[in-house]
C-alpha cells in the first residue's frame, strides 16, 4: 500500500511540473511587455567593447571604408566623458569642466585627429544604441567617416540601469619622413 501511494505521489508531483505555465512577462500600462534591464558586469568590458567594434568594421566594410582599431586613449577619453554625464545627468558632448571631444582626447594623450563623438543615454545594449546612432545622419557619418581608423568606446551604468555610452572616431597623427 506504501509503494502505491509512493508511485502515486510521484506521478502527481511529475504532472504538475509539466503542466506549469512559464512565467509570464511583466506588461507596461500599454499592454507591451516592460523591457529587462541589460547589466554589463564587471570583468564584461572587452567583450562588450569588441562586440561593438565589430559591428561598427561590418558597417565600414559594407559601405566601402576601412575597418578601425580601438585606441586605449580614445576608451580613455570616452570613459572619462561617460562618467562625466552621468554625473551632469545630461546627455551632451560638453564636460562639467567645460572640456570638448578634442580636449579630453589631448589629455588622454591622443595626437591623432578626432574625427567626432557619439553618445547616448539609455537602458539599451551597445548594439541597439549603435543601430540608433546608424539612424541619424550626424551620428552615422561618426561611424562611418572614410578617414578614420581608430575608435574609443566606453560608457557608464548606474544602479538603476542607465546607461552613458560615448563612441569617439579618430584618425591617426600623420608620420612624417625621418619621425
Amino acid at each position: 500500500m506504501v509503494r502505491i501511494a509512493v508511485l502515486f505521489l510521484a506521478a502527481a508531483l511529475a504532472l504538475s511540473a509539466c503542466s506549469s505555465q512559464p512565467a509570464q512577462p511583466q506588461m507596461g500600462a500599454d499592454g507591451k511587455p516592460l523591457p529587462k534591464v541589460y547589466r554589463i558586469r564587471p570583468g564584461e568590458t572587452s567583450k562588450v567593447q569588441f562586440r561593438l567594434l565589430d559591428s561598427v568594421n561590418t558597417l565600414r566594410k559594407a559601405a566601402g571604408h576601412g575597418p578601425v582599431e580601438l585606441d586605449p586613449r580614445l576608451n580613455a577619453a570616452a570613459a572619462t566623458h561617460a562618467r562625466d554625464m552621468s554625473v551632469q545627468n545630461r546627455p551632451w558632448h560638453f564636460g562639467s569642466d567645460g572640456s570638448s571631444p578634442i580636449d579630453r582626447a589631448r589629455r588622454a594623450g591622443y595626437e591623432g585627429r578626432l574625427i567626432g563623438e557619439n553618445i547616448s543615454e539609455t537602458y539599451e545594449t551597445e548594439l541597439e544604441t549603435l543601430a540608433a546612432w546608424m539612424d541619424k545622419p550626424g551620428t552615422r557619418e561618426v561611424i562611418l567617416a572614410p578617414d578614420a581608423r581608430e575608435m574609443g568606446f566606453a560608457w557608464h551604468q548606474e544602479n538603476n540601469g542607465k546607461i552613458w555610452w560615448t563612441l569617439v572616431m579618430g584618425a591617426p597623427a600623420r608620420v612624417t619622413a625621418g619621425s
